[in-house]
C-alpha cells in the first residue's frame, strides 16, 4: 500500500468575496465622524470653542496637539 502524496493542485482554493459598498458605507461614515470628533478635541477644544469646561481635555490631548502641528500656547 502506498502513502498518499499531498498535492496542493487538487485542493480547492478559497476565493475572496468583495464586500458590497452598501454594507461598508455605514462603517466608513461612522469612522469619519469619529475622526472628525478626534480632530476637534485635539485641535480646537479650548477657549471660546470649548464644549467641556476647564482644561482637562486640553491637557489630555496636549502632546497629540503638538505632534499634529496645532498651535497651543
Amino acid at each position: 500500500m502506498t502513502d498518499a502524496v499531498f498535492d496542493p493542485t487538487t485542493q480547492p482554493v478559497a476565493q475572496p468575496t468583495p464586500i458590497p459598498l452598501r454594507e461598508l458605507l455605514p462603517w466608513v461614515v461612522f469612522g469619519g465622524l469619529l475622526l472628525l470628533l478626534a480632530i476637534y478635541f485635539v485641535g480646537a477644544e479650548e477657549g471660546a470653542t470649548s464644549l467641556v469646561p476647564g482644561m482637562y481635555v486640553h491637557e489630555f490631548v496636549h502632546d497629540g496637539r503638538h505632534l499634529l502641528g496645532f498651535p497651543c500656547h
